[in-house]
């Protein structure tokens, strides 16, 4: 990319990909015409684009027509190929300035983030804003002081069940808050033997109305919601479903409309077989008069359709059989909610009571219960959509009110306060992190998966619980990049930059002009952070302390897992440890937890940082290597023993590793050897080798021969040296089962099993 010569990029075709192009290159000699069909969006614009430039070596080559459709099924192909058009400038125009936009910064920004932090970095110009938003969203959290406040729920029996339960709602007509204990009692007194009149009761027929078909976002979020899938593996398995399947006789068919569009139109002929499908299944009162629409966001591109079956009359249950067991899951979700979504509203008898009270001091209290009755089930008898917080509608539906006339005099059962304190705003799961950036119109939903994986993948989140939780490396780095392209990383500037994007795409503005206006204040502040970012690798903290080792003054550095203490004095003085945790942000870690001992010198136990985290080790090091995992026991040292190893003639040792004890050189890792377990049995396969305990990646025992790989002899039940007395196999196997342990045939054909009374001892 030429950024002195307008930004003029220049391509070239990827390495692995040149027999490929050769391939094209050689089919399109000699033929009128080539129909390129990649998918119907900006990238595919472009992808048909660049095939045009490389195939059209001569102004005699063929002619080239795009072709593009929104399914992949025979009739959609046809129609596709019936009104051929060429290729979209304008969409090629925004694919690209896309491109130059995103490699601008990253490849700008990212070698700054090398120089100044760590290598591996990067930063991007949606990324970036993401894991702003994670990290804004954190220290909201941190910061928030939680305020006390009560409920008064009253209970009352009416002529007939059930229970009515009533929250207080006002005093005189006034609402009141219930800030603490002392408040509420006072309040409780003047209630003390009132009696409870129902003041007013109002039913009104509340409609609940289908949600949209899925657009891309959506289909994320709510996938995430149902399915508890994340946004990478959502777009994984809607690829294979659009791609097609493999139906029996049908052969390859493409199950759903392009995945990739925020867009909510349906085609007339999907509307007819949906509403037709409506009918036969459900009956007529679930098919509105006419069919539903839904508007579109102002910058959808509306030549796409929502995400939709290719085909209504496909249900998942006719496809059951060809589509594995996730591919179904999806493939469910986006058939109910398109079905629903061209379904008649849900319709409620919504029901209010109001009940009052006179206090000893006069005053009027009132108290309130809702409830909702369902008249007729309408699209949710087909699918709800779900929700990231519970709302009104939910505790309606929950609530069940007893028949009662106003005036009615209710029996008193109980009074109940209750004591709350208000919550800090959630952290970000990928459903409500989508929800955000779509809402802020910041990228696009196309490439929500990669920025998700990518602040993953830098260690600038990690997963907690399914929240996002900013490491002090993605906090770091955001306070870096923010104070230095504070409007770069803005939110509202960002989603500015997306609507340039859409008017490139629709012709209104010329894309080099926009990457000028971009560059030459991009510049401005890429040359001020080259001189004044801060550079964390040099950057010392003085911590007051002395090094216990030599006396020197310990500082704080930054390091590949973050904040440590170091002394002053390296390289002579080696002398690290790990900084205390942060109180906002430790969870179960206090000070006494910090207070441990060796259990092997005796000497204190001090938090480091490693490849999986935090973990104690002994101050003693190198001299004691004891290391104790955060609420788990101390490692144990090494335990010499008499026996030689027999590659290098030291001492062998009885080590403790994760999954067990074993035994090793005790020089390792100059010497690897490590004895395996014998159990005493011969190998059955090969009958020269011994079979030997071991462990899978996983930590899974099974047994195998130690001959290995000449003999690839492996059982996960224990041998025993016992022919099978039924089908002669050379072995049994040991069997845990519910009622014991038996000794078991491995031959899958033959049934012969015995009980064992006691784990089986093999004879050395």
């Amino acid at each position: 990319m030429d950024v002195e010569h307008n930004f003029e990029p220049h391509y070239e075709v990827i390495e692995g990909k040149k027999k490929l192009i050769a391939e094209l290159k050689a089919a399109a000699k000699g033929v009128d015409s080539v129909y390129l069909a990649a998918d119907p969006d900006r990238e595919g614009e472009a992808i048909c684009f660049h095939l045009q430039e490389e195939l059209n070596g001569s102004k005699k080559g063929p002619k080239f027509y795009r072709v593009m459709f929104n399914e992949i099924t025979a009739n959609a192909v046809k129609k596709a190929f019936e009104k051929p058009g060429s290729v979209n400038l304008h969409l090629v125009d925004a694919q690209q300035a896309r491109r130059v936009l995103d490699r601008l910064v990253g490849y700008k920004i990212s070698p700054l983030l090398w120089d100044k932090v760590r290598r591996g970095l990067s930063a991007g110009r949606v990324q970036t804003v993401a894991l702003r938003l994670i990290v804004d969203r954190e220290r909201e959290i941190r910061a928030f002081i939680k305020r006390e406040y009560w409920t008064i729920d009253l209970q009352l029996n009416a002529k007939k069940p059930p229970v009515l339960t009533a929250r207080f709602t006002k005093k005189n007509d006034e609402a009141i808050e219930l800030p603490d204990e002392a408040t509420t009692k006072g309040l409780l007194d003047q209630l003390d033997s009132a009696k409870y009149l129902v003041h007013s009761v109002t039913t009104k027929e509340k409609k609940r109305n289908p949600v949209p078909p899925f657009i891309t976002s959506t289909l994320q979020q709510e996938s995430s919601r149902k399915l508890r899938f994340s946004v990478k593996r959502t777009m994984m398995l809607a690829q294979r479903l659009y791609e097609g399947v493999e139906l029996g006789a049908e052969g390859s068919v493409g199950l759903i409309t392009y995945m990739r569009t925020d867009s909510t139109r349906v085609s007339q002929d999907a509307l007819d077989e949906v509403r037709g499908l409506i009918a036969d299944r459900y009956g007529a009162p679930f098919v509105p008069a006419a069919p539903n629409v839904y508007k579109s966001k102002k910058d959808a591109q509306d030549a796409h359709e929502a995400v939709r079956p290719s085909s209504a009359r496909r249900t998942p249950d006719h496809l059951a059989p060809f589509l594995q067991e996730d591919e179904l899951k999806l493939y469910r979700l986006i058939w109910m909610r398109f079905v629903a979504s061209q379904m008649t509203p849900a319709v409620f008898d919504q029901t209010t009571i109001d009940v009052a009270a006179q206090g000893k001091d006069g005053a009027n209290y009132m108290f309130r219960a809702t409830g909702s009755v369902p008249k007729f089930n309408g699209f949710l008898d087909v699918y709800k959509e779900s929700k990231d917080e519970k709302d009104a509608d939910d505790e309606e539906e929950k609530n069940k009110l007893p028949l009662v006339t106003q005036g009615e005099e209710l029996r008193f059962k109980s009074i109940e306060p209750e004591q709350h304190f208000t919550e800090p705003p959630p952290r970000f799961n990928e459903a409500t992190l989508v929800k955000e950036l779509e809402s802020d119109g910041v990228g696009r939903p196309s490439t929500y998966a990669s920025i998700l994986s990518t602040i993953q993948e830098r260690e600038y989140v990690k997963k907690d619980g399914g929240k996002f939780v900013p490491t002090e490396l993605g906090m770091l780095v955001t306070d870096l990049l923010l104070e230095n392209f504070k409007n770069l990383f803005d939110i509202t500037y960002t989603a500015r930059m997306e609507e340039e994007l859409d008017e490139i795409e629709e012709g209104k503005m010329d894309w080099r002009e926009a990457m000028s206006d971009f560059y030459e204040r991009f510049q401005k502040d890429l040359d001020h952070a080259e001189r004044h970012m801060t550079d964390v690798k040099r950057m010392e903290e003085p911590t007051g302390e002395a090094c216990e080792k030599c006396g020197k003054p310990l500082v704080i550095k930054w390091g590949k897992f973050g904040k440590f203490i170091a002394c002053t004095g390296y390289p002579e003085c080696s002398n690290t440890r790990e900084l205390p945790p942060d109180p906002a942000s430790a969870e179960g870690l206090s000070e006494q937890d910090a207070e441990e001992y060796c259990e092997n010198c005796g000497r204190v136990m001090v938090l480091k940082k490693g490849r999986f985290g935090q973990f104690y080790a002994c101050s003693g090091y190198p001299d004691c290597k004891t290391t104790k995992q955060i609420g788990g026991t101390q490692k144990k040292s090494d335990v010499p023993l008499d026996e030689k190893c027999p590659q290098c003639g030291n001492n062998l040792v009885l080590k403790n590793g994760r999954f067990g004890e074993f035994t090793a050189c005790s020089t390792y890792p100059k010497c690897k050897y490590v004895k395996q377990k014998t159990i005493g049995v011969p190998c059955p396969n090969c009958t020269e080798g011994e079979v030997v305990e071991r462990r899978s990646k996983k930590g899974k025992t099974f047994f195998g021969c130690n001959r290995y790989p000449d003999c690839d002899f492996v059982a996960w039940g224990k041998p025993i040296p016992e022919k099978c007395p039924d089908c002669g196999s050379s072995y049994l196997v040991e069997k845990w089962l519910k009622a014991g342990a038996v000794a078991q045939c491995p031959n899958g054909e033959c049934k012969f099993k015995r009980p064992l009374a006691v784990p089986v001892e093999v004879p050395a």
